[in-house]
């Protein structure tokens, strides 16, 4: 995959300490890309970036910030503006907080709304000027499989109501910013992964030996798919979804909603 042919390219990866993040990291050092790893925990960050920088011989910066706090994502704004040849910038930083919506925190759901609408609307802002300007570039926002998950039953599916509807909006908004941003040389995608082996679930408690044999993903297959999908143009990534004729009839199906919304007749069944 090549984003950009300067030798100074660079991405920036958030929630990089650990799982998807790091997977990234990694086969970004690999394809030599300079990295800037954005997440809370330090020490994380700069292990994985000594072992990174010993291993591709790729600068690696470290920026321990909590994207949940104003403070810290204005830190990042800053860091992706005055990067002078971003290449790519992956919106990966995200916890679950599966759990009924009435015993969810409201502290917490606002956290999971700052992490994965505020945060990656600011900071895809802050990246496509210095892109748009070089006519190159990439954002890879990393969704879920639960974005299309809304009509599901929970169980067997978790309670999900501010996850789901945040990585909901990740799909609306990466699509939507790809229809606007045509032309300009800058791709987007929304990136929909199902299970994936990471710390994600255990952090929430849940045992990954519980999920059905052959359901869960490696880390690393799905950096692939995403970087391949990317190479491809295609807006949204299912990293296992054999059939994309599936997501082109999920488009019509919206498509048709839409038109038949535009008409100011009443439907049938709504007349008294």
């Amino acid at each position: 995959m090549t984003l950009q042919d300067s030798a100074q390219r660079q991405t920036l990866v958030t929630g990089a300490s650990s799982g998807l993040g790091a997977a990234f990291a990694e086969r970004l050092a690999h394809d030599h890309y300079h990295l800037i790893l954005v997440a809370r925990r330090r020490d994380r960050l700069e292990e994985l970036a000594q072992r990174l920088h010993a291993a591709q011989a790729v600068t690696v910066d470290v920026l321990a910030a909590d994207l949940t706090q104003a403070a810290g994502l204005k830190t990042v704004e800053e860091r992706i503006a005055a990067a002078p040849a971003l290449a790519l910038l992956v919106n990966n930083a995200g916890f679950g907080g599966y759990r009924p919506f009435i015993t969810l925190d409201p502290d917490r759901a606002e956290e999971i709304i700052q992490l994965l609408v505020i945060a990656v609307t600011r900071l895809t802002r802050a990246a496509l000027p210095g892109m748009i300007a070089r006519g190159q570039g990439a954002v890879i926002n990393v969704s879920s499989a639960l974005a299309f998950s809304a009509t599901l039953p929970s169980p067997p599916l978790p309670k999900r109501a501010t996850y789901g509807g945040s990585k909901a909006f990740v799909n609306a908004f990466t699509q939507l910013l790809a229809n606007e941003l045509e032309g300009t040389g800058v791709r987007l995608q929304a990136l929909c992964p199902g299970l994936v082996k990471t710390e994600f679930h255990e952090q929430m408690g849940v045992d990954p030996a519980s999920f059905p044999a052959g359901s869960v993903m490696s880390p690393e297959d799905v950096v692939q798919a995403s970087l391949a999908s990317l190479a491809l143009g295609e807006v949204v990534c299912v990293p296992s979804l054999s059939d994309p004729a599936l997501l082109a009839r999920v488009d019509e199906s919206q498509r048709q909603v839409f038109s038949q919304a535009r008409s100011n007749r009443l439907a049938d069944r709504y007349q008294s």
